[in-house]
């Protein structure tokens, strides 16, 4: 996860937030998202400054984090450029106007499976598995083993689970103030949510694909005296795609900081309003 800074997905190992060695991004295309329905509020206000030792706590559980998924994601076999791939056509960034294809319709628990056998599939696909991969249930073990096969190629399944249930054994989930099962205390929330901003394909055959994707997303634990607040992070994900058995598959992923905008003075919210906001906001469908 990148759970925030806590999700680095990187390198050979989930967690350490470097380009990993099978992937080579460029191309364009951004992704439009589903939104459901329902009334937006705003409400702006000046940040205070952070406390420096909520600071250094927060930073300190986020390295955590990168460390341990870079772990679960070592020694994976990533996918080499074939022969047969293709650049993409588009050398800009491509507008998030429709396109006339349907979006994804099919759920395979509660992640969208069922992609076009297209380069915006793929695209769609990354998206949605990037959200995944950086989610709060990625630290519970009874929903970890799904996920993992849902979203990875089937010769990847054995070897990434294991990885994962490693890294995120209980002496990890406790320096997070998670218990055994994933979950916060009594009174504590915790938070990982990610929001792609936007796509973009490297390489792109029918049968793999490499797609990059931009990310934000909030992360951590609300609730009074939480060492590790809520705070955002921005991260870009890479991920390689395999078509099999009528959908994109993942068979390696990495993940790297930024790009960041300059953060704003935006008064931040208290652990009640981010723990409800949590509770009350359901997650998107990305697709093109």
């Amino acid at each position: 996860m990148s759970q925030g800074d806590e999700r680095g997905y990187g390198g050979s190992e989930p967690g350490n937030r470097n380009d990993d060695t099978y992937s080579t991004l460029g191309g364009t295309r951004q992704t439009r998202t589903r939104l459901p329905g329902g009334d937006d509020g705003d409400g702006y206000s000046r940040r205070p400054a952070r406390n420096s030792r909520s600071l250094i706590m927060a930073v300190g559980v986020v390295v955590l984090l990168i460390a341990a998924i870079a772990f679960a994601n070592q020694g994976g076999g990533g996918s080499s450029n074939r022969d047969d791939t293709k650049k993409p056509e588009t050398a800009g960034a491509g507008p998030t106007a429709a396109t006339g294809t349907k979006p994804v319709q099919g759920k395979n628990g509660t992640i969208a499976s069922g992609f076009a056998h297209d380069e915006q599939g793929a695209q769609s696909a990354a998206a949605n598995y990037a959200v995944a991969l950086v989610s709060a249930e990625i630290l519970q073990p009874d929903r970890r083993s799904d996920i993992v096969r849902q979203i990875f190629v089937a010769d990847r399944v054995d070897e990434l689970e294991a990885r994962f249930n490693q890294a995120y054994d209980k002496a990890f989930l406790d320096k997070v103030g998670l218990d055994e099962k994933g979950q916060a205390a009594p009174g504590m929330t915790y938070v990982s949510r990610t929001a792609p901003v936007g796509t973009k394909t490297s390489t792109y055959s029918d049968g793999s694909t490499t797609v990059e994707v931009w990310c934000t997303g909030v992360f951590g634990t609300a609730g009074i005296g939480s060492t590790n607040p809520v705070s955002n992070d921005w991260f870009t994900m890479t991920l390689a795609l395999q078509w099999v058995d009528g959908d994109w598959k993942v068979d390696s992923f990495s993940q790297k900081d930024g790009p960041a905008p300059v953060n704003t003075d935006r008064t931040a919210s208290n652990a009640e309003e981010i723990a409800k906001a949590a509770e009350e906001y359901g997650g998107f469908t990305y697709a093109r």
